[in-house]
């Protein structure tokens, strides 16, 4: 097994509630659908967002290039807070670190934010890195699962996942699509770290969850369901209503065939940690596997927090769902672009 030592979630100091954050978006976004765009707001059960910029810079985001330098200046920063927390909670020093899995979907950079930190935090110049970009919503599971294979191979190592969101710098204000709609109420900025070790070194509690195993999906006729346009003017959001069809048509067949893999089924997970992507995909998920509501509630809570934190929001659950009764079987997931599915099987020992 590989042993999750530390979560650390963090979020940028900017704070909103959900309706001042309507109020400038439609006057950003002016459009003869504006009561359409303040209904789909409402309907998003989010309370509060929080933002890389103060509210009021969005009024004067330049060009790409100019809203990607934002980008890289302070998914820095965050994910230099995030890394630090983790750390210090595993009681750990960078220098311990062996490996980095640093993701994201909503800046470019090259030097990747991974190798930014490495004389920022002191990491050792022979630290293994790998920078992902492309998975989207799906990277914090995925980059678990990552650095779960990587572990496996490596168990006297330990190794930082490393996830950073700033999706409201990807603002296209000329959208007026019901997807820029949808997104522009629903995606918060945020960022997590996640050390997690090799079965051959006890670090961090001894009753933290661990990772038993994990299982990718990739859903045929899907690759148009959600992900970017890149286009001059940066990110042009593509997410369609077809994200629920697709977890009502493939969810369920790969969860139940993971868990008959290990001797499980739906009944023996006692904590639940879902990718929060928005109300109609926390239902679709609740409908496939034929749970209540109440048995997503990390996820439905952590949505009316913060918003779709893309990668970094299923960390910011599995951080929520802290320690658990010994011998507790979960199971994390997520869905990205592709569409494809991750879940990860976890126990609390």
């Amino acid at each position: 097994m590989t042993r999750i030592a530390a979560v650390s979630p963090v979020l940028p100091e900017y704070a909103y509630p959900q309706e001042q954050i309507t109020r400038e978006l439609t006057a950003l976004i002016p459009s003869p659908r504006r009561s359409t765009m303040e209904r789909m707001h409402a309907a998003s059960g989010i309370g509060t967002r929080h933002t890389a910029l103060p509210l009021e810079s969005y009024r004067d985001l330049g060009s790409f290039s100019e809203t990607n330098d934002l980008y890289i200046e302070v998914a820095t920063d965050l994910a230099e807070r995030a890394v630090r927390d983790a750390l210090a909670q595993a009681a750990l020093a960078p220098t311990d670190v062996d490996f980095i899995l640093f993701t994201t979907v909503t800046g470019l950079a090259a030097p990747s934010i991974d190798a930014l930190l490495v004389p920022r935090l002191g990491f050792r110049p022979d630290v293994k890195r790998l920078p992902s970009f492309g998975l989207g919503c799906v990277a914090g599971a995925s980059g678990l699962a990552r650095v779960h294979d990587y572990l496996i191979g490596h168990p006297a190592d330990v190794a930082l996942l490393i996830s950073v969101e700033l999706c409201s710098l990807t603002l296209q204000r000329s959208d007026e699509s019901m997807a820029n709609f949808v997104a522009t109420g629903l995606f918060g900025d945020g960022a997590a770290a996640v050390v997690l070790t090799g079965d051959e070194l006890a670090i961090g509690s001894p009753t933290a969850a661990r990772i038993v195993a994990t299982r990718s999906d990739f859903y045929p006729d899907s690759l148009d369901v959600i992900g970017w346009n890149i286009r001059n003017s940066g990110f042009e959001i593509v997410l369609t209503a077809g994200v629920a069809d697709v977890i009502a048509t493939h969810f369920r067949a790969g969860v139940d065939t993971f868990l008959s893999e290990h001797r499980l089924t739906v009944s023996d997970i006692g904590c639940w940690i879902a990718h929060p992507g928005g109300p109609r995909v926390l239902e679709a998920f609740a409908s496939a596997l034929e749970l209540p509501r109440e048995r997503l509630a990390l996820s439905w809570d952590s949505l009316e927090r913060v918003g779709n934190l893309s990668s970094s929001s299923v960390l910011h659950v599995l951080a929520d769902a802290g320690a658990q009764p010994a011998g507790t079987k979960g199971l994390l997931f997520a869905l990205g672009p592709g569409v494809g599915a991750e879940l990860v099987l976890l126990e609390w020992p």
